[in-house]
C-alpha cells in the first residue's frame, strides 16, 4: 500500500523533473524516476485534477496522440522563492538612501489596497463587509477566516503571514495591515489580539461596529421658553380689579357727600 507521504513525495519528485526539462512525457518521468508508466500516469492524472500540470496534445500521421506535460503557474508556489529575501533587501537600500521613503512606501501600499478593498465593500451591510474583508485577506495568501463571537464581535484569523520575512524586520508592515483595515471599515473598531510577528501563531483581529455617541445638549443650545400669552378671562378679571381699583381711589380722594337734608327758607308774614 502506498502512502500518503510516499504519494506527495513522488509527486512533488514528477513536478520538479517535469520543470527541469519544460515539458515531459509519462514515458520519459517513468524512465527518469524509475516508475513504471501506469503508476506515472495515475500521479499525472492527480496533478491534472489539482491544476498543478497541464497536458498538451500532439498528433502525428500515425498512431496515438502524444502527450506533453508542463507545470501550471500554480504550481510555482512549491518551488523555491526568496521573494522575501529580496524585498528586504531593497528596502534596506532605500533606507539608507532616505530613511522616511519606507514609510511612503508602505502608505502607498496601504492606498492601493484600500481602494481596491472599497470597490468590493460598497452597498454591503455590516456583516458581509466583514465577510469580504475576510475574503479579500485570504486571496492575498494570509489564510483568512472569520468567525461571528456570542457577544455580537466578528474575529478575523489570518493563518499565514505573507509577508512574514518583511514583517519580522519592517514593523511598518505590521501597522500598515492594520490601519488598512480600519480605512476600510471606518465605522468599526478594530482590534489586534495576536500577531505572529511578536510570536503568535497567528494574526487576529476583533471587529465590532462603533458606538453611536450620544448627543450632548449645551446651555446655549437650548431653546428659551415661550410664554404663555394670557387667556382671555384672567385678563378681564385682571381688568376689572384694576377698575375698581381705580374708583376706589378716586372716591376717597373727593371725600364723602353731605347726608344733611336742605330747609327750606321761612316766608315773611303779612
Amino acid at each position: 500500500m502506498v502512502t500518503t507521504t510516499a504519494q506527495s513525495a513522488t509527486r512533488r519528485a514528477i513536478l520538479l523533473t517535469i520543470k527541469r526539462r519544460g515539458e515531459a512525457r509519462a514515458e520519459e518521468l517513468a524512465q527518469s524516476l524509475g516508475i513504471t508508466p501506469s503508476a506515472i500516469r495515475q500521479h499525472l492524472g492527480a496533478l491534472v485534477g489539482e491544476r498543478l500540470i497541464a497536458v498538451r496534445e500532439q498528433r502525428g500521421a500515425a498512431g496515438r496522440p502524444k502527450h506533453f506535460y508542463s507545470v501550471t503557474p500554480a504550481a510555482e508556489e512549491m518551488f523555491p522563492k526568496t521573494y522575501g529575501d529580496l524585498t528586504c533587501e531593497l528596502l534596506t537600500y532605500i533606507k539608507q538612501e532616505e530613511p522616511r521613503m519606507v514609510d511612503h512606501i508602505f502608505d502607498q501600499r496601504r492606498a492601493r489596497r484600500g481602494e481596491q478593498a472599497r470597490a468590493r465593500l460598497g452597498g454591503k451591510s455590516f456583516e458581509e463587509r466583514v465577510a469580504e474583508l475576510a475574503r479579500i485577506l485570504d486571496e492575498d495568501g494570509y489564510l483568512a477566516d472569520v468567525e461571528r463571537g456570542e457577544d455580537g464581535t466578528w474575529r478575523i484569523v489570518e493563518h499565514n503571514c505573507a509577508i512574514l520575512e518583511v514583517a519580522l524586520r519592517y514593523g511598518q508592515a505590521c501597522s500598515s495591515e492594520i490601519n488598512f483595515l480600519r480605512d476600510v471599515m471606518p465605522d468599526a473598531d478594530i482590534d489586534r489580539v495576536s500577531h505572529m510577528a511578536s510570536g503568535g501563531h497567528h494574526c487576529a483581529y476583533v471587529v465590532k461596529p462603533k458606538a453611536t455617541p450620544k448627543p450632548v445638549r449645551t446651555q446655549a443650545a437650548r431653546a428659551p421658553k415661550a410664554t404663555k400669552a394670557p387667556t382671555t378671562r384672567a385678563a378681564t378679571t385682571r381688568a376689572a380689579t384694576r377698575a375698581a381699583t381705580t374708583r376706589a381711589k378716586g372716591t376717597k380722594a373727593a371725600g364723602p357727600k353731605s347726608t344733611r337734608a336742605k330747609v327750606p327758607a321761612k316766608r315773611p308774614r303779612a
